[in-house]
């Protein structure tokens, strides 16, 4: 099941990739909903508000790809592993590449460099929120003399 969600979550990112959700088609949308929340804004304030927007919706995409990977990755495992996270990063990194090469044969978009490094970026945050929720990982456990103050045995 981890990995069909994998999947279905890739088929979104793949989805924002077409030409539908390119900035010249989401721009008079974004325009119109940051122009009511800030009317005093020129609008070369919310044409970088539309862009920053946009870049944030980049990591926040790959944030839940990297979350959903990790756990593909890890199942029917649990807790935290550096290569978890590696591998879930990777895999990441080349989805993000080869979306980033599809989007150079749809008309209004163009592949960024700068944008599948935002996309890694998101993903790598994931690995360190999954590392934080899963108690720092097996490495941190293991590796540190504090790791048992505190605790009785």
């Amino acid at each position: 099941m981890a990995w069909v969600l994998v999947l279905a979550w890739a088929a979104v990112i793949f989805t924002f990739s077409t030409d539908t959700f390119s900035s010249e088609h989401t721009q008079g949308l974004m325009l119109g909903i940051l122009h009511v929340m800030i009317p005093r804004a020129s609008e070369s304030t919310l044409l970088a508000l539309h862009t920053f927007l946009r870049k944030c919706i980049h990591v926040g995409e790959y944030f839940i790809f990297g979350v959903l990977l990790f756990r593909a990755v890890r199942a029917p495992e649990q807790g935290w592993q550096w290569r978890w996270a590696f591998l879930a990063i990777l895999i990441a990194a080349l989805y993000a590449s080869s979306d980033e090469m599809h989007q150079i044969f749809v008309p209004s978009r163009g592949a960024s460099v700068w944008d599948a490094l935002l996309d890694t970026g998101g993903a790598s945050v994931a690995q360190l929120v999954a590392w934080i929720v899963n108690g720092r990982g097996q490495f941190a456990e293991q590796q540190s003399p504090c790791a048992k103050i505190g605790r009785s045995e």
